[in-house]
């Protein structure tokens, strides 16, 4: 999802008015990746939160010691045995006038309290896992907001006012609060590279806004088109390394040569899984090493009459890389 590109806008009045959260919810839920789902975090409010609770376990922690340190220099021996017997601090915590009854209320306070501070924490820990939304997608979500999603140059041109009032309208303003339920299932650079640039190769075939809102002309796209075009790219970028490579090292007969062109075509192997998939270091490496001992057997051997050998050795370099990076994972 992106701004679509300046275009004529609508014919519409002046100050066009959408109906706020009606018409954000339903922009939001027009992307089929659900990129848009963007909300905050309320990370200093999540910490003050927790704080609190911290703050009421670590008192209350301090009230359990000075009961049980009561206990222990009573001279009441049923006191004392009730730290020491469940059972005990049962039957006496049904007394009113028991010091008892209020070790145990205190002991579920804690249990509560422990609960919810539990809870939070672990809450705490999958938000903060949440992958923040990407520039694409906070500038298109501004936009549209913001009500400057049609781009014109006619200072007499109709335009929109914001479409959210009071505080809300700034939700979008810090950034690192953002969070996105659904990030693009790809990272690597060439799939972001991509989605930045989307709208302008849907130039060639322009898809009809089906908005009913009139001011709303953004661009809609599936990651699965961005997903199959980063594949075709790879799977070719590879054939071609592999091929090229190849026959680099047949054609050409002297031995440094052919060690500089390994150097290099082992480099921009490298390279390219890096920048082109969203592979780990270990897979980086291995998918390296295997490439390098395929140049590697075509540089000490004659590849076109030892085709055998080579074929074993590739599938021999797999399996170690294979194994070294489970080792690593």
């Amino acid at each position: 999802m992106s701004p679509s590109p300046a275009h004529k806008p609508p014919d519409i009045e002046l100050g066009h008015v959408r109906d706020g959260y009606p018409a954000l919810a339903t922009w939001i839920s027009r992307d089929p990746d659900s990129e848009t789902f963007v909300f905050r975090k309320f990370r200093r409010l999540a910490a003050r939160n927790i704080l609190h609770l911290q703050c009421k376990l670590i008192a209350l922690e301090k009230e359990i010691d000075d009961i049980d340190e009561e206990a222990r220099q009573s001279s009441d021996l049923e006191a004392r045995q009730a730290s020491r017997r469940y059972e005990t601090l049962i039957s006496y915590s049904e007394d009113d006038s028991r010091p008892e009854k209020k070790r145990l209320e205190k002991l579920r306070e804690v249990k509560i309290l422990l609960e919810e501070y539990y809870s939070t924490l672990l809450q705490q820990s999958q938000i903060t896992a949440l992958s923040p939304p990407t520039p694409r997608v906070i500038s298109t979500f501004s936009a549209y907001l913001s009500g400057n999603i049609i781009q014109s140059t006619d200072p007499n041109a109709p335009t929109s006012l914001p479409l959210l009032a009071g505080r809300a309208k700034d939700f979008l303003s810090d950034e690192n609060d953002l969070v996105a339920l659904r990030p693009p299932p790809e990272s690597d650079y060439l799939s972001r590279l991509l989605q930045d640039n989307w709208k302008t190769i849907q130039r060639l075939n322009p898809k009809t806004n089906t908005s009913s809102d009139p001011i709303d002309q953004t661009t809609i796209y599936k990651n699965r088109h961005i997903m199959r075009t980063v594949a075709t790219v790879g799977m070719l970028i590879a054939a071609t390394l592999l091929i090229v490579a190849i026959m680099s090292l047949y054609v050409v007969k002297d031995e440094k040569v052919k060690l500089g062109l390994v150097a290099i075509y082992t480099l921009l192997f490298a390279l390219s899984v890096a920048l082109l998939t969203s592979a780990r270091r270990a897979e980086v490496f291995a998918a390296t090493a295997a490439y390098a001992a395929v140049l590697v057997v075509f540089f000490v051997t004659n590849p076109i009459m030892d085709v055998i050998p080579l074929v074993q050795t590739t599938a021999l370099v797999l399996e170690f890389t294979t194994n070294e990076y489970r080792i690593f994972r």
